[in-house]
């Protein structure tokens, strides 16, 4: 890297709201972030956002691709890489006491990011009256005890739980006594326990807002086609209700199966995200 390719990146950096936009970009990995999800994250607006966007562009510290309607930004973590480097040329050659925190805390990205008798997992949709609802009935069961699932929603249905949402999961020998919508703040303060992933269930293709869980969970987008949504009769309504179903129980058996002792952070992100393309609705229910 020149030095002055390293100026332009640091320039780009020194600004808080661009500090705050390329690290969620960073947490974000390959899914990146459409601009409206990171100014919802970050309560930027977007006038603002967009210059501190086109700043953080030309220093080539972010990429660009469009998505339908919007256009979704990611870090290049490469650019990071070689600022880093330019900046740590020869330092343990004549500093090794200055490289080794370094170096220790890069490793800490390899490690197995988790050992634990049980992992906690939110899933989210914007109204929690169905996707989320049945991915939390899903991976209590498949998890096996290893696993705690909840759900919320962003906006969730006054109207509580859909009943073909109910019934089928009634259908299918789940406990629903506890089922109920939720918002999504009863996980963010405090006294919610600790979460290890967020799922957001919601359906970006069909340009619906998908809620963004800021914070240090691992977290991937597993989007679904809302049933709620779907016209027809009565029959066609419950199939999509089966369909989501199918398809969320194949994606949540593939991550209870994934050995997540062994596996580093960069492994398990990209491992979720591939996850999150399982389009197979499996067998019948």
């Amino acid at each position: 890297m020149e030095k002055i390719s390293a100026t332009t990146a640091f320039f780009a950096l020194s600004q808080e709201t661009r500090l705050d936009i390329f690290r969620l970009l960073v947490q974000s990995g390959e899914l990146g972030r459409t601009a409206g999800e990171i100014a919802q994250t970050l309560d930027v607006r977007q006038n603002t956002l967009s210059n501190n966007l086109a700043v953080l562009l030309k220093a080539g510290l972010v990429a660009r691709a469009r998505e339908g309607r919007n256009i979704r930004y990611t870090a290049n973590t490469e650019t990071i890489r070689d600022l880093l480097s330019f900046l740590l040329e020869g330092c343990c050659q004549s500093r090794p006491d200055l490289c080794h925190p370094l170096i220790e805390r890069s490793a800490k990205l390899t490690e197995a990011p988790m050992a634990q008798e049980t992992y906690n997992v939110l899933f989210l949709c914007t109204g929690n009256s169905a996707r989320s609802l049945m991915a939390e009935a899903i991976m209590n069961r498949e998890g096996l005890g290893k696993f705690r699932a909840v759900s919320a929603g962003s906006m969730p249905s006054e109207n509580g739980p859909h009943p073909y949402a109910v019934e089928l999961l009634e259908n299918l020998n789940h406990d629903t006594s506890g089922t109920r919508t939720k918002s999504w703040a009863e996980f963010a303060g405090a006294e919610a326990p600790k979460l290890d992933f967020v799922f957001t269930v919601c359906d970006k293709a069909a340009a619906e807002v998908c809620p963004v869980w800021p914070g240090q969970p691992m977290s991937a987008h597993w989007g679904v086609p809302d049933p709620v949504a779907t016209s027809g009769n009565e029959a066609e309504k419950r199939l999509a209700f089966a369909q989501t179903y199918g398809m969320m129980r194949n994606r949540i058996s593939a991550f209870t199966s994934l050995p997540l002792e062994t596996l580093d952070k960069f492994s398990l992100q990209k491992q979720l995200d591939e996850i999150g393309q399982i389009k197979d609705l499996g067998t019948d229910l």
